[in-house]
Order: structure tokens, then C-alpha cells, then sequence
């Protein structure tokens, strides 16, 4: 409020009018503060503050509508709102010693989004060049089950995977560990995914770097940008997924496992590999991969 302001300038001399005018007051407003300078409403205000600050010191622990109702049984004429009891609460900072506001914490920017380097051009022409991967889920009656993979571009092989009954990053740093460790040198390999908050993780980063790759991102919402991935899960699907129920997650585990080591790799044949299996395409194309894997 500007008048007390006003008051004081008009003590050292300065005319009110003058005053008024350079802080775009208008007069009137102003003398009739100057005849009432508290209204009614401050000064009902102010007695109610004080009656909840003797009721907030008899008893710290209780919150605002404890208090709300203190101040009505101690005045019966008195009829005050628990919203307007909050209010003078949070103005003064009266809280409840079991119930303090928590302040909010600071957030941690997340990391960047890699670029999209594959722009879905899913070839490559020698292996560990281009790996591709992604998280799906299904539910057995224990709860989810979540698998991620990884997939070299060049056969088509699943070089890597992690199960888990929770999707967390360390389920994508699962699977990379794996797939490096089946392929050895995979320094310039590209992983390209979609821009789940997994993959963006710092522990995906950190792994990313700790074996010389390269990360690449599809689009948002655009499903396109890593199709040759999803049509893998696509299979897993129907051959395994939607095939019965599952009690367990174990029995679900297994049948997964056991569906990509010997069936997708050693017996469906590929129509872009020749009719061959993802194995028999490698080890006809570059035997010593698939004698080191």
C-alpha cells in the first residue's frame, strides 16, 4: 500500500497532489484511508491471527483445521471458513509440528536425446555396425515381465537381452553388457531405440561410452523410426506371448529365452537373409563373427 508513503511525504512537505500524481494515485481513495487507515475487515483479520497464534501455542501439533476449530469453540459468534484459517496459517508460517510443508526438491535436468542417425535405413553391411533394440512388456498372473532386446541389423540376430519384473534402465544396461560380451570389439556400433526415459538414462550413457558406441534416437510417437525392431517383437507376440496364459514369471522367462536361442535363431528361416537362419547367414557371411559369438 502507497499511502503511508503518501502520509510521509506530506510531512516533509511535498503536496499530496503532487504525490498522488507521480505514483498514480488517485486522492480520494487516499483521505479516506487517512480518516480510517485500518478497515473493519484488517482489523477482524487481525484479532482472528491472534486468536489462532494462542491456540497454535497451546498446541504445536495441531494443523489449521484443528486450530479452526479451536478458535470457534473459544468464540461461538465466530464464523470463520477452514480455507480462510489456511490461509492466515500459511501466511505466517504456522504449521503443525508432525506436518510441515516439505519444500520441493531441486530437479535434476535428464539427459540429452541422441540425434537420429539411422533415419530408417535398417541395413548394414558387416556385423556390429547397426544394432537395434526396445522394451516390451506382458502380464502373467504373478505381474509384468519386461524384456528388453538387442538386435544386429546385419542377420538379424538378437545379440543381446534382459528380463526383468521391473523396466528400469539397468534392464537396458543388462542387455548391452551381453551383447558386448558375446561380440567383442563393438567400438563405433550404433544402438538406435525409441526415446523411452530408459534409454536416456545416465547409466545407458555410461554404458554406451564405456564400450565405444554410438547412441541414435527415433522421433517421438513415431513408431516407424524402429520398425525392423518392433516386427521382431512382433513375433515374439504370437509365437510366445499370446500363445496361452502364464502363472509364473519364471515359466514365462524360459519359454522367452528358449524361443529366441532355438527357434529364432537356428530354425526360422528369413526371407531379406536368403532363407536362412540368423546363425547359418553368419556363419556363411562372416565365420569368425559367428565362431566368437
Amino acid at each position: 500500500m502507497m499511502y503511508p508513503l503518501v502520509r510521509e511525504l506530506a510531512d516533509d512537505g511535498i503536496p499530496v497532489t503532487v504525490s498522488c500524481r507521480v505514483l498514480g494515485l488517485a486522492r480520494a481513495p487516499y483521505y479516506r484511508w487517512l480518516d480510517c487507515p485500518i478497515t473493519d475487515a484488517q482489523l477482524d483479520e487481525a484479532y482472528l491471527a491472534n486468536a489462532i497464534c494462542d491456540a497454535h501455542r497451546d498446541d504445536p501439533e495441531f494443523g489449521y483445521r484443528f486450530l479452526a476449530d479451536e478458535v470457534r469453540r473459544a468464540d461461538e459468534h465466530a464464523e470463520v471458513s477452514d480455507r480462510v484459517v489456511w490461509r492466515i496459517c500459511r501466511d505466517h508460517q504456522w504449521w503443525s509440528v508432525f506436518g510441515k510443508p516439505k519444500r520441493p526438491k531441486a530437479s535434476i535436468p535428464g539427459t540429452p536425446s541422441h540425434d537420429d542417425l539411422v533415419r530408417r535405413d535398417f541395413t548394414a553391411e558387416a556385423p556390429n555396425q547397426l544394432w537395434l533394440s526396445d522394451i516390451t512388456e506382458h502380464r502373467t498372473k504373478e505381474g509384468k515381465l519386461y524384456v528388453c532386446a538387442i538386435k544386429d541389423v546385419f542377420s538379424n540376430r538378437i545379440v543381446g537381452w534382459a528380463i526383468d519384473e521391473r523396466m528400469k534402465a539397468r534392464l537396458v544396461v543388462a542387455a548391452i553388457e551381453m551383447a558386448a560380451a558375446r561380440r567383442g570389439d563393438v567400438a563405433g556400433c550404433i544402438l538406435h531405440s525409441d526415446r523411452g526415459s530408459q534409454f536416456r538414462a545416465r547409466k545407458v550413457h555410461r554404458a554406451l561410452a564405456r564400450h565405444g558406441m554410438v547412441g541414435s534416437m527415433g522421433q517421438v510417437g513415431s513408431a516407424g523410426d524402429n520398425a525392423a525392431m518392433e516386427s521382431f517383437f512382433a513375433l515374439l507376440q504370437r509365437n510366445v506371448l499370446d500363445r496361452r496364459s502364464w502363472a509364473t514369471r519364471d515359466a514365462l522367462r524360459i519359454e522367452i529365452i528358449t524361443w529366441i536361442e532355438r527357434t529364432y535363431h537356428r530354425r526360422r528361416r528369413q526371407q531379406r537373409l536368403g532363407r536362412l537362419t540368423p546363425i547359418e547367414y553368419e556363419t556363411i557371411m562372416t565365420p569368425q563373427t559367428a565362431t566368437a559369438a
